[in-house]
């Protein structure tokens, strides 16, 4: 696809998984065929938060994921860490050069683990943050066989409109509903969340849904557990953070 039919897809796409499809194979174009996108909205100083509320798109191997993110390595990744603390699009060349004198033991991991998976050039692009506690990055991996020169050459010639690319997507996705396997709600769960979102209380909400009050209080509960909050106010922020407060069917 060309940038304008690229862009018109991605506005119009109605949920994360035809997004990231269309995306995936437009990166592949340009000979990055696996991608890892990564967003937290509940970073702290310490912490990026609970990995079960990561908003994680990818289309890498199930063994890779499992070895990178799974098992926390991800954690002491060069491109991750660099991610953290700088905005824009960074060649994977500038960041293994930087470490490469007192490498620590984790990173030495981290970058023999990738270089066995074939995960060796590419670029990533950290997205720029309105909030001090989120922030987004992507990893593009280059096709097998091409080395970070290779990918360089491309990134003279397309990276502005390949970074384009990914900053849009990126906006997208935080506008799409998303929740992981962890953290999904019935729609009863979320109906009542709604209720509470628009200032109701347990017997208003039991009136309008034509429930007990105990029934009301058993959803906002299980909300509470399925969502890992201790109280009902925190369910309904959550909630909308991950976009799935008052959303249309698609």
């Amino acid at each position: 696809m060309n940038l304008r039919d690229y862009l018109h897809q991605v506005a119009h796409s109605p949920t994360i998984e035809e997004l990231w499809d269309a995306h995936s194979r437009q990166m592949a174009d340009y000979g990055f065929d696996r991608l890892i996108y990564g967003f937290t909205r509940y970073r702290t100083p310490t912490s990026l938060g609970d990995p079960a509320d990561f908003v994680i798109l990818s289309n890498h191997s199930s063994k890779y994921l499992n070895g990178y993110l799974h098992s926390g390595l991800y954690l002491h990744a060069p491109m991750v860490r660099w991610a953290l603390n700088n905005e824009g699009a960074c060649s994977w060349d500038s960041l293994t050069t930087s470490v490469r004198d007192g490498r620590t033991d984790a990173e030495n991991r981290v970058i023999e683990f990738n270089r066995n998976m074939d995960v060796i050039a590419g670029y990533t692009i950290s997205f720029r943050s309105i909030s001090a506690r989120s922030k987004g990055a992507i990893a593009l991996t280059a096709k097998s066989g091409m080395t970070q020169r290779d990918v360089d050459a491309i990134w003279s010639e397309h990276g502005a409109d390949i970074q384009l690319m990914n900053e849009i997507a990126h906006l997208k996705i935080l506008s799409l509903p998303y929740s992981s396997p962890n953290r999904s709600l019935t729609r009863r769960q979320l109906e009542v969340l709604e209720w509470v979102g628009d200032g109701k209380t347990t017997q208003d909400i039991a009136l309008l849904m034509g429930l007990t009050s105990a029934t009301v209080e058993k959803h906002l509960r299980l909300a509470r557990e399925a969502l890992s909050v201790e109280t009902t106010a925190q369910a309904v922020l959550k909630a909308a953070f991950a976009n799935q407060m008052f959303v249309m069917d698609p």
